[in-house]
Parts: C-alpha cells; sequence; structure tokens
C-alpha cells in the first residue's frame, strides 16, 4: 500500500510538471523552454534547478498562500480537509537579444494534500493575482485479494 502511494505522488508530480511544460510558447509565439525539463526536485523553501539553490522567501510563500487561499474553490477544498503541503515556483528565464539573462517567479502551483489519497494542484499567478486553474487528483483502492 506505501509503494502505491509514493508510487501515486510520483506519478502526480510528474503530471503537474509535464503539464506545466506542455505550454511552451511565450510572448509573440516564441518557443520557451521551460524549467520543468530541468527540474532537479524540490526540498521545503529551498529549489535545486542544475545546481543552482533559490531560497525562497517567506514572504513569497506568503503571497502566494494568500491568493490561493481567496480563491473560492481553494477554500471549499481546504474546508474539505486537504492542506498546503508545499509551493513550488515557476521560474521563467529571459533571454534579451543582447544575451542578457532575466528571470522570474510570476507563478506557483501549490500542492495540497488530503489524508493520504488525495493531492490538488492550484495554478497561482503573482502578477494577476489570481488563480487560474486547480486540478484534482484521487486515488480509490478496491482491495480484491480476500
Amino acid at each position: 500500500m506505501a509503494a502505491c502511494i509514493v508510487a501515486l505522488s510520483a506519478i502526480i508530480g510528474g503530471i503537474a510538471l509535464t503539464t506545466y511544460a506542455a505550454d511552451n510558447t511565450g510572448e509573440n509565439g516564441a518557443q520557451v523552454e521551460p524549467i520543468s525539463k530541468e527540474f532537479c526536485g524540490f526540498r521545503p523553501l529551498r529549489w535545486v534547478w542544475r545546481g543552482e539553490r533559490f531560497e525562497i522567501s517567506a514572504e513569497y510563500n506568503e503571497t502566494v498562500i494568500s491568493i490561493a487561499q481567496s480563491d473560492e474553490d481553494v477554500q471549499n477544498l481546504l474546508s474539505d480537509g486537504y492542506s498546503i503541503s508545499s509551493i513550488r515556483p515557476i521560474i521563467k528565464r529571459t533571454i534579451e537579444g543582447d544575451g542578457s539573462v532575466t528571470q522570474k517567479a510570476s507563478s506557483s502551483i501549490v500542492v495540497l494534500t488530503k489524508n493520504n489519497f488525495g493531492r490538488a494542484a492550484v495554478w497561482v499567478d503573482l502578477e494577476s493575482n489570481k488563480v487560474t486553474k486547480i486540478v484534482i487528483f484521487t486515488m480509490t483502492v478496491i482491495d480484491k485479494s480476500s
């Protein structure tokens, strides 16, 4: 049973990142290389990307949580027993014509969990201060071994 839960968590994480990676067109239709292809792992309050460490400030987390909790659908999930388990910033890097690089975390994915069987991914856009998408994953186990 525990192996199923671990496998499901890995699948859900992959789906969330793959979903983000599928939308890879930027402004003016230019192709954008999403960070999720080079994602190495998540650690609480720290992201690792190609050996680089990104410290996530408490202010950033509070802003993301505040926007997520202001959404009616997220409020319903939280009152239904879901809780916030992690915040995963989506970092966009832009290379200008002169070769200069800028990066910004203008959106995040807030992962909600319910017991060990329910997961929800909430996309938060910090530029427009709103939730743009919610994906709810559930798992039903039917044990027929007896």
